[in-house]
């Protein structure tokens, strides 16, 4: 994946670090491939303290728009299943769609939050609302954890990258 990462970077003309990389990581964590975008964001927070809320905004907008690709692809599979099926509803359908684009609020946690994505397209969820309550839950899981890994001392990092040998 991180060699993947490097092509695609390297083939837009972009930095391996920065905002650019924050944010493509982002996105395509927000995706269903598995990948975290806390540690890039953090890294990056570290080395840069003073673009702190510019990076947070950044991960925030890709993370977003890797939900908003989760959507659209659940739209697509929707449309093309009814094309092939007809309508069905289901009680765990109609759980979901009592809920709404709200339930889009938990589209950052871990395992859960890119199916939600996915799901709500494949609900026809109003496109706007889902992206608006995917921004503020993923602004928010970003501001929390860089939050809580700038409060660890510099010390515990240091320890730990000699006890992994970095």
């Amino acid at each position: 994946m991180e060699a993947a990462i490097q092509t695609l970077l390297h083939w837009f003309g972009m930095p391996a670090v920065g905002l650019p990389a924050v944010f493509i990581v982002a996105a395509v964590s927000a995706t269903l491939i598995p990948m975290g975008s806390e540690p890039v964001l953090f890294a990056y927070v570290s080395l840069k303290p003073d673009d702190y809320w510019l990076a947070i905004a950044v991960a925030t907008a890709g993370n977003t728009i890797g939900g908003m690709i989760n959507w659209v692809l659940g739209l697509l599979a929707r449309n093309a299943y009814e094309s092939l099926k007809g309508e069905t509803h289901s009680r765990a359908q109609a759980w979901l769609e009592k809920r709404g684009p709200p339930m889009l609020l938990l589209s950052w946690l871990p395992a859960i939050g890119d199916p939600l994505c996915l799901v709500a397209g494949w609900l026809r969820f109003n496109w706007f609302q889902c992206m608006i309550y995917m921004a503020i839950g993923k602004l928010l899981r970003y501001i929390t954890f860089t939050w809580l890994l700038t409060e660890i001392p510099k010390s515990f990092w240091q320890e730990l990258g000699r006890f992994i040998g970095l």
